[in-house]
């Protein structure tokens, strides 16, 4: 076994929590290099990792096989683009590209150049997400009729990253949590028809959309994505209904708080859910009605690495496509089409 090199393109919070951790404990990686421009956070936590000062420094090094581009949204397709030329694996943090056309583009370089490219979409890896997916999929709850997703926060004070509430491209609250939701939907229930949207500022300070919901158009079936920057009760995250019956389910993954406190991604009891959180599920089965709580999924962002491993070394289908992180993209420019028009638009 041959631990695949890897370079990590920043080392802030996506870096230093969603990324360093992973490669550190898992024998098939080396966190090899970061990109740094003037502080050592980096070493202070992995004295052996090399410290590199420019993008240039860290793609020259032959010895890096993958390049994680977890930079500022509007630089990740300039960066994955570099990193492809150079002749790196990449993964791109969420959104994996700010148009379609950049990520088709990004998706081409790759097949040029013998690469692999994946999005990472985290958030498939969730306890709360692997549940609902296994209630779904059991269909317990009969022909669905319609979901809700939530992801919200009460944070009224304004991001001291300045790139996060700065006007421009790839900006706003859609494609940062909205890229979740929208995979969640996407990976269970397929392209939507159509798309209807309402975005806007709520907060007083605010310049970016911090508001957010999106109506996806299936036959027969509706899906609804909600966010907001400005809710203190937050209700269900996830509210899914059928002819059957109701599942709700908590956003209540542990990983990220674990992580946040220095916690290594490791032991039987990492991404495990307290059974205080369990999910709620209402529904008829075998003509008898049922209203229980339900065990939750191991989540584990450890089996994204583990694919992009199997990927790279044995031709394995990545974990997160391109195309799949191209396919959010789409719905996010069809969404503010619909905002700019307020009208319905056609997907596909």
């Amino acid at each position: 076994m041959t631990p695949i090199k890897t370079a990590i393109c920043s080392f802030g919070m996506s870096g230093r929590v969603f990324h360093a951790p992973f490669l550190h404990v898992n024998p098939h990686f080396e966190f090899y290099s970061v990109w740094e421009r003037e502080k050592n956070l980096a070493k202070a936590i992995y004295p052996d990792v090399k410290v590199v000062r420019t993008f240039d420094d860290l793609l020259a090094d032959a010895a890096v096989e993958l390049v994680i581009v977890n930079t500022p949204n509007y630089t990740h397709y300039d960066y994955a683009k570099q990193a492809l030329l150079a002749g790196k694996h990449v993964i791109v943090e969420k959104p994996f590209a700010i148009t379609e056309t950049e990520g088709l583009d990004l998706i081409a370089l790759a097949k040029k150049q013998g690469k692999k490219i994946s999005s990472y979409q985290s958030r498939r890896f969730d306890s709360d997400y692997r549940t609902v997916k296994r209630i779904i999929d059991s269909g317990v709850l009969g022909k669905l009729v319609e979901a809700e997703f939530h992801y919200d926060r009460y944070t009224p004070a304004l991001s001291p990253k300045v790139h996060k509430e700065t006007p421009g491209p790839g900006r706003g609250l859609l494609y940062d949590l909205g890229s979740h939701m929208i995979d969640q939907a996407l990976q269970l229930f397929g392209d939507p028809d159509a798309i209807f949207a309402d975005i806007f500022i709520i907060r007083d300070n605010s310049k970016v959309d911090d508001y957010m919901e999106v109506l996806l158009f299936y036959p027969g079936f509706r899906c609804r994505i909600k966010s907001s920057y400005l809710v203190r009760e937050p209700i269900p995250s996830y509210n899914i209904n059928g002819h059957l019956g109701t599942f709700l389910k908590n956003r209540t993954d542990v990983q990220e708080r674990r992580l946040l406190a220095g916690d290594m991604p490791v032991g039987d009891d990492w991404g495990v859910e307290p059974t205080s959180e369990q999910g709620l599920l209402h529904t008829t089965i075998d003509g008898k009605e049922v209203r229980e709580r339900v065990p939750t999924e191991r989540g584990n962002y450890m089996d994204y690495f583990d694919g992009i491993y199997e990927a790279i070394r044995n031709n394995a289908p990545l974990p997160v496509t391109g195309e799949e992180g191209t396919r959010i993209i789409r719905v996010i420019e069809k969404a503010y089409e619909s905002v700019r028009t307020k009208q319905i638009i056609d997907f596909r």
